[in-house]
């Protein structure tokens, strides 16, 4: 790994323009978890927008208790503390999608409800937890983006792709998460004031809107067409049986698609 592409937090601080997200910029050379690290800071309110990075996850954590493949190195592996957010949790992980997508950049897209997918294959996963503590409802917003990776498990070999393989160049890790924080604190600017611009961009970014899907929901598969995002309630599918349900990210996964996207074990 090249000297210049070791995180330091003080690069990434350097120039950064924000006001709330990166105002404290923490960088680990080994956690277990990011989010559970940022998780020991959710108690103090101060601590609102502090953003912890690390070099390497022993223990790197993805939704419905996956794990998340990366070397030392390879990704950008960082969470960030939201101690004062008034967005419910379906409207922040849209807005969150939307931020990450466009940071990576502008062939990104969204496959609801966690991945970033470039070129058909998983760039980025992203983990929204809550917490309750004293001074109300904080969130821990985990994300993890393959960089550097050349190559990867062979069951993930048909899923998953980095940056560097699909930009064919090397990635900057500083610069990509400078535009990461700028990305998300502008967005939650923006689902605070107008949520619609959230369902708007992440209805244009998606790869499910108007697509035949498959969920997994309370143990039950349910199928039909994506007929959009609830920013409450969060995808509405047209069932075969004509009705309308809302399916919650929390406790929804996608099981098939019909254009061949599927959920991978690192989420």
């Amino acid at each position: 790994m090249p000297s210049k592409d070791l995180l330091d937090a003080d690069r990434i601080r350097r120039g950064l323009k924000t006001k709330r997200i990166g105002r404290q910029v923490i960088v680990f050379n080994t956690v277990s978890s990011t989010n559970d690290t940022a998780a020991q800071y959710v108690n103090e309110p101060d601590n609102d927008g502090l953003v912890i990075i690390a070099e390497q996850q022993t223990a790197g954590k993805g939704r419905a208790g996956n794990k998340w493949f990366g070397s030392k190195g390879q990704s950008v592996l960082c969470s960030i503390v939201l101690t004062c957010e008034n967005s419910n949790s379906e409207l922040l992980s849209l807005t969150v999608a939307v931020a990450v997508a466009e940071a990576i950049g502008e062939t990104a897209r969204i496959k609801w409800p966690n991945d970033i997918i470039l070129n058909g294959k998983k760039v980025a996963g992203i983990l929204l937890e809550s917490k309750q503590t004293e001074h109300g409802r904080t969130y821990v917003l985990g994300i993890g983006i393959n960089c550097h990776q050349k190559e990867f498990p062979v069951e993930l070999a048909s899923k998953a792709t980095s940056i560097d393989l699909e930009m064919q160049g090397y990635c900057d890790r500083t610069l990509l998460i400078k535009r990461l924080i700028t990305s998300i604190e502008h967005w939650l600017i923006i689902a605070n004031k107008k949520a619609r611009r959230i369902i708007e961009t992440w209805s244009h970014l998606s790869l499910l809107l108007g697509q035949r899907v498959t969920v997994l929901y309370n143990k039950r598969k349910f199928t039909g067409t994506c007929s959009g995002i609830d920013p409450e309630k969060g995808l509405i599918l047209q069932l075969d049986t004509s009705h309308i349900q809302f399916f919650p990210a929390e406790q929804t996964a996608i099981a098939k698609q019909q254009d061949g996207l599927t959920r991978h074990p690192f989420e």
